[in-house]
């Protein structure tokens, strides 16, 4: 009997109860198989072909529910996993995966817990770039020039410390270690545990319908890209004969460079240029737009700049390169900064400017996948490419490049590859950290962004010497702010800067993607002494001034 996947649109539901009443009227009606979400208004189910959707509709509205646009999946469900296709080999998959990093992995977890035959065909490194050469490592590195500032820059009195030096090389060993235990731990172990194949190699379509890898074709039901991304470069003159690090290269250093321009002043450059400048660096920054951190708050931004230039490193905004020479003095920057020229003496290079995915090479143009201007797989929402048996997810696609966003699309992919589940990924409300020390973190809109969106605004913007865990660290430069929609006072988008801002932002994350308003912020209890309290506090600025409030006062 065959059957349809369908997913019907279905307004009314406020919470878990109408979920389990919306699928109880599914299968009454004939629907298998229900998975129904009350936010995403909506409900995805199996339907055979003597069921009629005017049938289930109605019992869903009987239920007490508003039923609206109904739209069929998937006409015909996939074989049964394990089961290879009448067309293939005997070495044929229900899913082939391209690339072995976190959405990859991810993808491959539940692909085989839904009961697939699973193969991974990487050319590098298994673990791709989290493990290997980005997150792990940077912040390893990060950790320890941390630590290092600290013995030389700590502000308690009656504690003597000092930072007599670095040894780049044993740093960076130990990086090594760490990188080379996890991978171990987290990515090759798990192959055997779940159980898929690995073929090491170089994986391309040779049309629409197979890959071929290392000269041999192989067949799958369906196929998921999961290249990642490589560090952009920009064009340059003179930058490549020159020579420059990129961020991969920069972790690999086992000597501190005398002096660094870093170029670009995002998440990365702003990071490693922190590094080197606490090794012993003297950093330059250079960042074409008109400030660092440019799409973070423009409060976030002047707070981390003024940290920054305290450390002693030199910031340059506005500032368009426009040749780079290699001389015997050094390597020579020269850029205009405003009507301004100016050039730049320095030992070493680093390139932060971005990072393109990682899609030449793989034959896309002969499967009939497309990509955009930036070479990233376009999808739609539940992740299928312009080839009807292609996904993708993670950083080859044009979704924010985290791992954590990485690993929801790939097993999100795999679920609709796999299983035609239609699941839809919804990336409005995404956090981000910049592990710089102190770090930035952010979710949900901007001001800018939100007014850009129509709505009017309020915010509020609370620096660290309000709260009482700044005077106990005895670091009061950072700052909270909070967009609110004027209207109805919801929470729209947080925003800080503290030590350590990537575990606050946690809480704000619930409260924009559950459409809190800035009273649920003031209406809870938030630990005293922690930083977490700067977002009741923020909150509670809305309407008063906290300055003028007890420590815990209400």
């Amino acid at each position: 009997m065959a059957e349809r996947r369908v997913r019907m649109v279905v307004r009314g539901m406020t919470c878990d109860h109408c979920e389990v009443s919306v699928s109880k009227a599914l299968e009454a009606a004939g629907a298998r198989e229900p998975k129904v979400d009350f936010r995403r208004e909506e409900a995805v189910f199996l339907l055979g072909s003597e069921v009629d959707e005017a049938k289930v509709a109605e019992a869903v509205r009987a239920a007490g529910y508003r039923p609206e646009k109904v739209e069929v999946l998937e006409a015909e469900i996939p074989r049964p996993l394990g089961q290879a296709p009448p067309t293939s080999s005997r070495d044929s998959y229900d899913l082939a995966i391209i690339g072995s990093g976190s959405a990859a992995f991810a993808a491959a977890i539940r692909a085989r817990d839904l009961g697939a035959r699973v193969v991974m065909v990487e050319h590098g490194t298994l673990g791709g770039t989290c493990v290997n050469v980005g997150c792990v490592p940077s912040k390893a590195l990060l950790r320890a020039a941390e630590v290092y500032h600290q013995a030389g820059h700590h502000p308690f009195a009656g504690i003597e410390t000092r930072a007599v030096g670095v040894d780049l090389k044993a740093v960076v060993e130990q990086k090594r270690e760490l990188v080379r235990v996890l991978r171990q731990k987290k990515y090759e172990e798990l192959v055997g545990l779940y159980g898929w194949e690995v073929i090491p190699g170089h994986a391309e379509f040779q049309d629409g319908e197979a890959l071929r890898v290392n000269g041999t074709a192989l067949r799958a039901a369906r196929y998921l890209i999961a290249t990642g991304a490589s560090p952009a470069v920009p064009p340059v003159e003179g930058l490549a004969g020159a020579g420059y690090l990129t961020s991969t290269t920069a972790l690999e250093l086992e000597a501190v460079p005398p002096s660094l321009a870093v170029i670009g002043a995002n998440a990365v450059g702003l990071e490693l240029g922190q590094l080197f400048q606490r090794f012993g660096s003297r950093v330059t920054l250079i960042e074409i737009l008109p400030r660092i951190a440019p799409f973070e708050e423009p409060e976030v931004s002047d707070c981390l700049a003024g940290i920054l230039r305290d450390e002693g490193m030199e910031i340059l905004t506005g500032a368009r390169l426009t040749r780079v020479d290699s001389t015997a003095a050094g390597k020579r920057l020269r850029m205009k900064v405003g009507e301004d020229l100016q050039e730049v003496l320095v030992s070493g290079i680093l390139v932060a400017t971005g990072r393109r995915p990682n899609t030449q090479d793989l034959g896309l143009d002969r499967a009939g996948v497309e990509v955009d201007s930036r070479g990233a797989v376009i999808v739609d929402e539940t992740l299928r490419s312009t080839n009807p048996r292609v996904w993708a997810a993670g950083d080859v696609t044009p979704a924010p490049q985290f791992v954590y966003v990485s690993a929801f699309e790939g097993a999100a992919a795999a679920e609709n590859a796999v299983n035609g589940a239609g699941r839809r990924v919804d990336l409005s409300v995404v956090p981000r950290v910049t592990f710089t020390s102190p770090q930035i973190a952010a979710v949900g809109l901007t001001e800018k962004e939100a007014r850009e969106r129509g709505c009017e605004v309020t915010t509020s913007v609370l620096g660290l010497e309000a709260l009482a865990r700044g005077w106990v660290n005895r670091e009061t430069r950072g700052l909270f702010k909070l967009v609110a929609d004027a209207a109805t006072n919801r929470l729209l988008g947080a925003h800080v800067v503290a030590d350590p801002a990537g575990d606050v932002i946690y809480a704000a994350v619930l409260a924009v993607q559950h459409r809190l308003a800035v009273a649920d912020l003031v209406n809870t209890f938030a630990p005293y002494l922690t930083m977490a309290e700067g977002l009741r506090l923020a909150a509670q600025t809305f309407k008063r001034d906290v300055a003028k409030l007890s420590c815990c006062a209400a």
